[in-house]
Order: structure tokens, then C-alpha cells, then sequence
């Protein structure tokens, strides 16, 4: 009796811990293996059940940058204060002449003096006048023309006076190691990027000094001019001629024409004010207490909360360059919670160029220790490395990305914390950061340097698909086909490929996205595409291999779709053959050693591991009518199987050994001129002879349907009889297990079609043993209740006396059939509506047919005798 073909399952998922390209944390966990089910199933490598919680939409993010307005200065106003201080500087007779007031210097006034007549000087507002050319206009001054003289001598005053404020290179190019063609996640340690910042503290620290008194001629112009992101971090933001002037001292008498309201200059001394009195004494004892982590923490802490509390986090604070060099100077220190509480308020402050890549760098390395897991997940480190993310540019800021994206990966190894940036929006954010990727093409000069974020993009993902709440997001955000974008685009790169395929492989063990994996048409291609590319990389190829088996277990149109994909079953056979050999080699190699160095023999190799996965292809490919007749006439494909179950016995390796054989079993259904299935049979029964013989039930089974669709031949009903197997098959009848009991009984219908093998039926109990099972099973399988009745029907034919063919089970089995013709009896057996319905239409295709023109044989010879 044929049996239909079935599909197989492979064992254990394809995931793994995320490496880093430096000094990786290891996990615990890995490649996770499953008992292998009941051979009849299609197996399927199930997960974790899904949940989700979704991310308020429009959340503000914590930290962010807050700050004051900044006024905009055109060129002509800057010229026009330069000429309003150019005048304070002339004699008191070319005053007299000049229509405008100007605040006397006859003796020192105090602040307050000095506020209020700023204030009355705002109130006079220059006069606008609209030159002739076109779309320009300047602020003139009505004065007199200054001698060339005095000209020359103020411009070199100003020259002298005018400063600009930087913090260009705070972390020198020491701080950042790295080959420009190469990224390396070793974080060098802060020392040697602190000896740089130590060697231009006197520069920084300048703005100390405008604290100090100042004699009564003495006026000190400040000019912060606002540079590139590229390369420095400056107090306030603008574009070149954009400039905030202030007067510094006890005499600050230059007036700002029109550029400040009154609000302006409230808003400058509140900043000023809580700079004294709130932050300046913190940066004060964190100079003091370098000796003592625990206080020089709890002063991060409270110098964090004051720059919230001033609104000064942010690029738009004054003294922001102080207080990042004060900070800078205890990077140094060796201790994680103290970097911890450097790096939020440094992040906190908008930095970026190469202070962002070295705050990233710290970070990362904050996070890469597992010990750190509790102080970072009850700190807001992860919203800072969150809006890294988001905010700064893919290609400027590419290297800080890495370790940004890095840090977020150990992230996301705790639970807590990965629940929390699901929460937070981080997939979305991930994916998008992925279409960014995606976006630059090949020719780009970024194209491969991006590859390391990909990378990092994809480890985290892969942590993130075993989450429920995240794989809800990656359903509804499109995971799938980036992936396969991505996967496309860095065919050429096997590192990229690797964690593209790890995350492609954990979510294929999920129906839905199993299924939007087989709507990307081009998915088979791209993974045929890698298969013969990178044939001996065996990390890579099992994953491919395991996403197919996932594809091919319940789709059917998967099956034929990647049938039809040109060199398909070629490059599997060339892989079979492949990976065959090398696990050939290894076993001579173990065998040369005399069992040194055997492997686990609980764990298959990775060869085996390849094959196993590799087999379970072949045999859900085969289920399609199509394929499975095309892969029952290859030859070498067959060949290899039956090779499998020569060399490998099942307890070296149960699940190699039962693939092969499922696989077999499911070609072997299929009879086709010129089969490799039928032209190998006799070969292959006596391999099945060693799989009986083996203590493993689940062989067992396997061997027992094998046969049951090789009996068919006649050769092979001939080999049963000489190694008495069948006596083998009828013992199996008392396992009162279906899943056993109906293989077996196919073989003996089978036996029984040839009359001179109809008497071992009765010589060896199996009539007996049949109407046992017929009791057993009855109404709750009719499929083998017909199967049964088929067997005693062909052991009936030509008898004459019911007594000597069925012997003392005539009466029961006459009990049993007129019973199960009852229709009162069918219907009362089945409870659930949807198989009720499938047990009437067999009860009354194939079971009552049979049964019916058994009773009746059975009745009319048993009433003659």
C-alpha cells in the first residue's frame, strides 16, 4: 500500500549570539534543538507565541535640545555695531558733532548703572536706509568719515580683541584609532584621548577670565562665531556672519543698536545668574573629587539635573565649551557608573564630529560589559543613543553610527531594556535606518563602508525577532522585503550576508512572515545565488538551507516556485555532494585517530547539520506531484540518499539517517518510467533491514513505510518473505499505536496480493492480530479500518470455509463488520462537526464498499459450513 509523500522538519533554529568586530560579549543561549517529531508530521521550527505593544506615535524625546532664541545678524549689522564701536573710541569734540548719545565714562558704574542705560540706548533705534542697488540694503550711520588714521588703529584694536571660541578637536585624532577603510570596535582607552584635552585646557578654560575685573579703559569684546558640525562644538548656533557681541566687565559700555530687545538681555543675565549659582559650584567639586567615584557621580547627577532645570542641555548654551572640558577632563577615570552619568550629559549636549564618535565609543564600551546591564537600564542612556540614531547623518557621522548602533545591541541582549526601546519605536527606527542603507548604491563611495552599521543594524534585529512584542513591528513595518533589498544589494560581502540571513531565518519560523518571504519573488534567486557562491560556508549555507525547509513545509506554490528556478535541484545535489564528503572525511579522519578528538555524539556535526536541513528540502519538495516526479528519476540525488543510509547508521546520527528515509519513502511513492527510486530497491531494502533492527521507534516507523510503498514490486515482496520481515510486521501490530499499525498493515495487504504469501497470516497470528486492531481503531480511523478489511479480503479470496480461513475469530470479526455498517454507529463515533463530516465521506467511499462484500463473503460460507 502507497503511502503519500511527507515533509519533513529540520531540528533547531538558526540563530546565534551577534558578534562584534571587537572583543564580543558572549550570551548564553545559541543554536537551540528540537526532539524530532512523529515522521507523518511536516515538522515545523516553531517561537516564541507573539504579543505586541504598540509606540505612542509622536513621543518628544527625553533629553533633547532645549535652549534660547538666537537673533539673526545680516553682514550690514554687524558692520553697522563695528561702526558704533569704532565711534566710542573718538575724541570728545567729534562727539559733540554727532547726533547720537553716548553713555559717559567719567567714573566706574556699577552693573545695575550699567543695565539700565543699556536698556535707555535700546530704545533709540538706528535709521534704515535702502540703498539703490537692487534686493541690498545696509544700516548707515550718519557721522562724519573718520580720518585714515584712527580707521587703521581701531581695526588693529578690534583685531586684537576679536576671539573666537572653539572646541575644535576636544578629542584629538588619538580618540579615534580607526583605518578609514576599515572599522574596528576596539575602544582605545580615555587616557589617551584626555592627554590631548589636558594639553588645550588653558585655551578652553579662557572663559574663566571674564570673570575678573577689569580697569576703567578696558572693554573685552567677545565674538563666539558658530562653525561647521564637521568639526566643532561652539556655544551658540548660526552661519559665518552671525555673531553675538557682548561687553564684558564692570564697564561694558558698547551699546547694541537694534540688535537686543529688553527680553534679551533679561534672558542673558537669568543664564548668567544660574551659571554662578547653580552649575559653575558643580563643575567646582568635580574638580575637587576626582579620589571619590561615588561623590563624583552623585555631582553628574546634580549637575544633570541643573542643566534641565536651566534649559541649557542643548547647543545653544553660552558656556556649553567650559563645561564639555570640564567633563572631558574625567573621561579618564576608570570607572563604568562614572562614564555612564559623562556620557548622558555629554550626549545631552548635542555634540558631533569627533566628540560625538568619542562619546559613542564610551558608550560602547559601557555596554559591552555585562555587568553594567543594571546600571544601564536604570539610567537614560538608551534615549541619548536612540536620538544619535535618528537625528545625525548617515554619512557624516557613519563611524559614531557603528558604535551608537553596537552599544544598542548589548542593549538589547537585557530584557527590560529591549522591551523598553520596542516601546520607544526602536524597530521602526532601525528598519528606517536600513532604508537609508538600502538607498546608497554600489558606486557610492560609502557603499561599503556602511556595510559595518548593516551589520550592527541586522545583529540587533536578529536579538529583536525573538521578542513578540518586536516582531509584530517588523511584520507591520515591511521587515521582509529590506531584508531581501539588502540581501540583493550585499551579495558580495559574506559578513553582511550572514546576519541578513540570521534574521530572515528566525522570522521564516513564523507563518506570516514566512509567507511575505515567499511573496518576494526574487528571494529564491538571491538564495540560489548565494548557495553556489559561498557553497563551503557552512554558517551561511544552513541558514539558507533552513529558511528553504520553513518555505517549502506548507506552501505548495513555494515548492514549484522554486522548482522552476533555472539550476534549482543542481545546486543541491552539488551541495549534498559537497557536504557528504566532508563529513565522509571526517568520519576516516576520527576512524585514522581511533575515537580521539570524536565528536559530541549527541549533537550532529556541522556537515550533518548542513544535510539534515539539506534532505528536509528535498523531502517537502518532493511532496509537490510535479517535483517529486522529476526528483524520483535523479539519479544522483538518489544515489546520495541512499549513500546516506549506507554509511550512517542511526545512532551515530538519528535525524540524518530518518530524513534520508522520509525522503526515500516520499520519491518512492511516485511510479515513473525510468524512476532511481525503483531501479536502487533492492539496495535500499536492505538498508531499511538495518533501520529495523535499530532500538530507535521513530526508525522503525520510517523503515516499516518505506516498505510499505516498495512492496509494491515483487522483488521486493520476495526479499520480505526470505528475511522473514513480515513476521516483523505483524508484531507490530500489537503496539496499539496508529502511527505504527498503519505502515505495518500496508505492507501485509501488499503481502497478501501474491497467493503462494497469503498462509504466514495465519501461521504467525496475524488474522487474529488484524481483528484486534479492527476492534482497537474501529469507527475512530476508518482509513485503516478499510485498510484492515482490504487485507482480510485478499487473504479471503478463493477460500470455501470461513472456518479455516479466519478460524476462531470468524464471529468477532461478523460482529465487528455488522456493527461498523451501522450508520447509528458512524455518526455517534465522531463529535467534532468538521471530522464527522471527513469520516462519513470515507465511511461511505472506502470503508463501507470493502466491509460490505466482506460480510457478505463471510456469511455465506460461514452458513454453508
Amino acid at each position: 500500500m502507497p503511502g503519500r509523500p511527507r515533509g519533513r522538519g529540520g531540528g533547531g533554529s538558526a540563530g546565534g549570539a551577534a558578534p562584534l568586530p571587537a572583543q564580543p560579549r558572549s550570551r548564553p543561549g545559541g543554536a537551540v534543538r528540537t526532539a524530532v517529531p512523529g515522521p507523518d508530521r511536516v515538522l515545523w521550527d516553531s517561537g516564541v507565541p507573539p504579543a505586541v505593544v504598540l509606540v505612542p506615535g509622536g513621543a518628544a524625546w527625553p533629553g533633547g535640545a532645549k535652549g534660547r532664541t538666537v537673533r539673526d545678524f545680516s553682514a550690514s549689522k554687524f558692520h553697522q555695531v563695528l561702526c558704533i564701536g569704532m565711534q566710542a573710541s573718538m575724541t570728545e569734540s567729534r562727539r559733540k558733532a554727532e547726533p547720537f548719545y553716548w553713555l559717559s565714562v567719567a567714573k566706574p558704574k556699577t552693573s545695575s548703572e550699567i543695565v539700565n542705560e543699556a536698556r535707555d540706548v535700546l530704545r533709540t533705534k538706528p535709521t534704515l536706509i535702502i540703498s539703490e542697488k537692487k534686493d541690498e540694503a545696509s544700516v548707515f550711520l550718519p557721522t562724519p568719515p573718520p580720518d585714515a588714521a584712527e580707521v587703521r588703529k581701531v581695526s588693529s584694536a578690534w583685531k586684537g580683541l576679536l576671539r573666537t571660541t572653539s572646541q575644535k578637536d576636544l578629542f584629538s585624532a588619538k580618540a579615534v584609532p580607526l583605518d578609514q577603510n576599515e572599522v574596528k570596535l576596539d575602544f582605545e582607552e580615555p587616557a589617551m584621548m584626555m592627554n590631548n584635552l589636558d594639553r588645550s585646557n588653558n585655551n578652553c578654560l579662557a572663559e574663566q577670565k571674564l570673570y575678573t575685573s577689569f580697569n576703567d579703559e578696558s572693554r573685552q569684546l567677545i565674538c563666539n562665531e558658530h562653525t561647521s558640525r564637521s568639526g566643532t562644538e561652539d556655544s551658540m548656533e548660526g552661519t559665518p556672519g552671525k555673531f553675538s557681541l557682548q561687553l564684558q566687565g564692570e564697564r561694558s559700555a558698547l551699546v547694541k543698536y537694534g540688535l537686543k530687545d529688553e527680553t534679551g538681555v533679561n534672558e542673558w543675565e537669568e543664564e548668567d545668574f544660574f551659571w554662578h549659582t547653580k552649575i559653575l559650584p558643580i563643575l567646582r567639586e568635580l574638580e575637587k573629587r576626582e579620589d571619590n567615584i561615588e561623590h563624583l557621580c552623585l555631582a553628574c547627577t546634580k549637575l544633570y539635573q541643573a542643566l534641565d532645570e536651566g534649559n541649557m542641555l542643548g547647543k545653544r548654551f553660552k558656556r556649553r565649551n567650559v563645561l564639555l572640558k570640564t567633563l572631558y577632563k574625567l573621561v579618564d577615570i576608570d570607572s563604568d557608573p562614572l562614564s555612564l552619568k559623562l556620557a548622558k550629559i555629554i550626549l545631552a549636549m548635542k555634540v558631533d564630529g569627533k566628540n560625538l564618535l568619542g562619546v559613542c565609543k564610551l558608550a560602547f564600551k559601557i555596554c559591552r560589559n555585562k555587568k553594567n546591564d543594571f546600571i544601564v537600564q536604570n539610567d537614560t542612556l538608551l534615549d541619548y543613543l536612540l536620538q544619535v540614531l535618528w537625528n545625525e547623518d548617515l554619512q557624516a557621522n557613519n563611524e559614531a553610527l557603528v558604535y551608537c548602533m553596537a552599544a544598542i545591541k548589548f542593549m538589547s541582549e537585557n530584557d527590560a531594556l529591549l522591551y523598553k526601546m520596542v516601546s520607544k519605536g526602536a524597530v521602526e527606527m532601525f528598519l528606517e535606518l536600513m532604508k537609508q542603507i538600502n538607498n546608497i548604491k554600489e558606486h557610492d563611495t560609502y557603499f561599503s563602508k556602511l556595510s559595518h552599521l548593516l551589520v550592527q543594524v541586522t545583529a540587533t534585529l536578529r536579538i529583536l525577532a525573538d521578542c513578540p512584542l518586536a516582531r509584530r513591528r517588523l511584520s507591520d513595518s515591511g521587515a521582509i522585503p529590506e531584508l531581501c533589498v539588502a540581501l540583493e544589494q550585499r551579495g558580495s560581502d559574506k559578513d553582511t550576508c550572514i546576519w541578513i540571513v540570521r534574521v530572515l531565518s528566525k522570522l521564516s519560523t513564523y507563518n506570516d512572515f514566512c509567507a511575505a518571504l515567499a511573496d518576494c519573488s526574487r528571494c529564491y534567486v538571491l538564495f540560489l545565488a548565494l548557495l553556489n557562491k559561498y557553497q563551503k560556508q557552512q554558517d551561511l549555507v544552513i541558514r539558507i538551507i533552513f529558511i528553504l525547509g520553513n518555505l517549502t513545509a506548507k506552501n505548495d506554490q513555494s515548492r514549484e516556485q522554486f522548482f522552476k528556478e533555472k539550476e534549482s535541484i543542481n545546486t543541491l545535489t552539488s551541495l549534498f555532494q559537497t557536504y557528504y564528503e566532508l563529513d565522509l572525511n571526517a568520519l576516516t579522519w576520527h576512524h585514522d585517530r581511533k575515537g580521539k578528538g570524536k565528536k559530541d555524539g549527541k549533537y550532529p556535526s556541522k556537515a550533518e547539520d548542513v544535510l539534515i536541513k539539506l534532505i528536509r528540502v528535498l523531502a517537502n519538495l518532493s511532496i509537490h506531484p510535479k517535483v517529486g516526479t522529476a526528483l524520483a528519476a535523479a539519479h544522483p540525488l538518489v544515489g546520495l540518499l541512499v549513500t546516506v543510509l549506507e554509511y550512517k547508521s542511526v545512532d551515530a546520527c538519528e535525524e540524518l539517517v530518518i530524513n534520508a528515509a522520509t525522503t526515500i519513502n516520499n520519491l518512492s511513492y511516485y511510479q515513473v518510467e525510468n524512476s532511481a527510486v525503483q531501479n536502487e530497491k533492492l539496495r535500499i531494502a536492505e538498508m531499511l533491514v538495518k533501520m529495523l533492527m535499530s532500538y530507535n521507534m521513530d526508525a522503525v516507523v520510517e523503515a516499516v513505510r518505506v516498505f510499505g510503498n516498495l512492496s509494491q514490486h515483487h522483488e521486493i515482496r520476495d526479499f520480505i518473505m526470505q528475511k522473514k520481515i513480515y513476521k516483523f510486521m505483524i508484531a507490530l501490530l500489537d503496539s496499539k499505536n496508529r502511527e505504527v499499525c498503519f505502515p505495518a498493515c500496508g505492507v501485509l495487504l501488499n503481502l497478501t496480493v501474491d497467493e503462494d504469501k497469503r498462509a504466514f497470516l495465519m501461521e504467525e497470528g496475524g488474522i487474529g492480530k488484524l481483528v484486534d486492531c479492527l476492534q482497537d481503531f474501529g469507527p475512530a480511523d476508518w482509513q485503516l479500518s478499510c485498510l484492515i478489511c482490504k487485507t482480510l479480503w485478499n487473504y479471503s479470496e478463493g477460500t470455501t470455509s470461513t472456518a479455516s480461513c479466519f478460524g476462531g475469530d470468524t464471529d468477532t470479526l461478523l460482529l465487528l463488520l455488522t456493527a461498523f455498517l451501522d450508520e447509528e454507529v458512524e455518526l455517534e463515533c465522531s463529535l467534532d462537526r468538521d471530522i464527522k463530516d471527513c469520516q462519513r465521506i470515507y465511511w461511505e467511499r472506502e470503508f463501507k464498499p470493502v466491509a460490505e462484500k466482506l460480510l457478505d463473503r463471510i456469511q455465506s460460507h460461514h452458513s454453508s459450513s
